[in-house]
């Protein structure tokens, strides 16, 4: 490859193409979420079966990426077939609800294979994009977590608009949109130049990334927005519910995907931002406003007429702060680790985000809704201390 060729920019459909992927396969992660009522009918469940459903796609995604790195998946093969494969899976896993509908387990275990072959989608989607932005990595990332938000919303617009729709065709829907997206991937975006091998995962490497002070800072950071970011998004239809339950499913649906799809603002909007402020700024400020968001909501989960522009709010600055995070970890890890050090540093923060879930879930069952959801500071309150010598440097 000569000089010339690796500072060429890339063909202007590379950028929208991974977008609009990484749209359509993370579109899989709350697809069973949207038809929870249904759900809870045919099978009987209470109230944590939201829990249960977003914790058994929380703990497939962590196996995932531990299994994909292990085995050097993205290695020892193309990443964009990689990403073919597993949005075809997935989409096949979603599908396949439709027949296990009957039994609890049956369903648990397909969304738990689902986020198994989401490790194949969206961390997998970022290396396709390092691959062709080398320079402009930092607002690529912005882009690709904002399609993640996106892609995460998009089963409650789904639903929201074709309410009258039955849930096995919104399933359905989500399904396609995912392997059209692998497709697309696979077809358009070839392997890009700066596409390299990583470092063989090793178990006693996982120890060692964290030896380094500012990757630890950047880590801990990561964890205090994963304990509040996944459980807001899991119960944002169940705090729309309690506030307003004269309003029918649309629009409860419309509504929860306007807040969860709020964050794509925040990350891209951060992603310009950080090239004049620095990823810590960034990450530091919208850390401190969505936690001052929990601490808040005390008050104005019982004042309806605030709720809707607050939950807004929450939702742009609860999200905004990830591409950052994932930024910093990158720049602070040993350069020959930095593969180990993202995958078990995502991987921790997204088994952070199941305690956080099922504790939500069960605090809701014993106690008023405005008193559980201020418990979500201790994360964004932790992140921030831990935070300080980014800051510093």
């Amino acid at each position: 490859m000569t000089q010339t060729a690796a500072l060429a920019p890339p063909p202007a459909r590379i950028l929208p193409t991974i977008v609009f992927s990484q749209f359509a396969g993370t579109s899989l992660w709350f697809a069973g979420n949207a038809v929870l009522p249904e759900l809870q009918a045919s099978l009987g469940l209470q109230e944590e079966a939201l829990g249960l459903l977003t914790s058994s796609v929380q703990l497939g995604f962590i196996l995932g990426t531990l299994c994909f790195a292990f085995f050097a998946l993205a290695d020892r093969m193309s990443p964009r077939l990689l990403f073919l494969l597993c949005s075809l899976l997935g989409a096949t896993a979603n599908a396949l609800v439709l027949f296990s509908a009957t039994s609890i387990t049956g369903v648990l275990l397909l969304r738990g294979l689902t986020g198994f072959l989401l490790a194949g989608i969206y961390p997998v989607g970022m290396k396709i994009a390092a691959s062709w932005y080398s320079g402009g990595l930092g607002k690529a990332i912005g882009y690709l977590v904002g399609a993640l938000v996106l892609g995460t919303a998009f089963p409650h617009l789904l639903r929201g608009l074709g309410a009258a729709l039955p849930w096995q065709t919104m399933l359905l829907a989500v399904s396609t949109l995912a392997a059209a997206g692998g497709l697309l991937m696979y077809l358009l975006v070839p392997d890009g130049p700066y596409l390299t091998k990583g470092a063989t995962f090793e178990v006693r490497n996982m120890l060692r990334v964290f030896q380094v002070r500012e990757l630890r800072a950047a880590a801990f950071g990561y964890f205090g927005h994963m304990w509040e970011l996944y459980t807001l998004w899991a119960f944002v239809p169940f705090i729309l519910l309690s506030a307003f339950p004269q309003w029918p499913q649309s629009q409860l649906s419309a509504f929860s995907f306007l807040v969860i799809a709020a964050g794509a603002v925040g990350c891209i909007g951060g992603g310009y931002i950080s090239q004049r402020w620095g990823s810590a700024r960034v990450a530091f400020a919208q850390l401190l406003l969505s936690g001052v968001c929990c601490i808040l909501s005390v008050w104005v989960l019982q004042t309806p007429l605030l709720l809707l522009p607050f939950l807004l709010f929450w939702g742009v600055v609860v999200a905004g702060d990830s591409p950052q995070f994932s930024a910093l970890t990158a720049r602070t890890a040993p350069p020959q680790l930095m593969g180990t050090a993202l995958t078990v540093v995502t991987s921790a923060g997204f088994a952070i985000s199941v305690l956080s879930i099922q504790l939500t879930g069960y605090l809701l069952t014993t106690m008023p809704a405005q008193w559980v959801f201020v418990l979500l500071a201790v994360g964004p309150l932790t992140g921030l201390l831990c935070m300080r010598p980014l800051l510093r440097r």
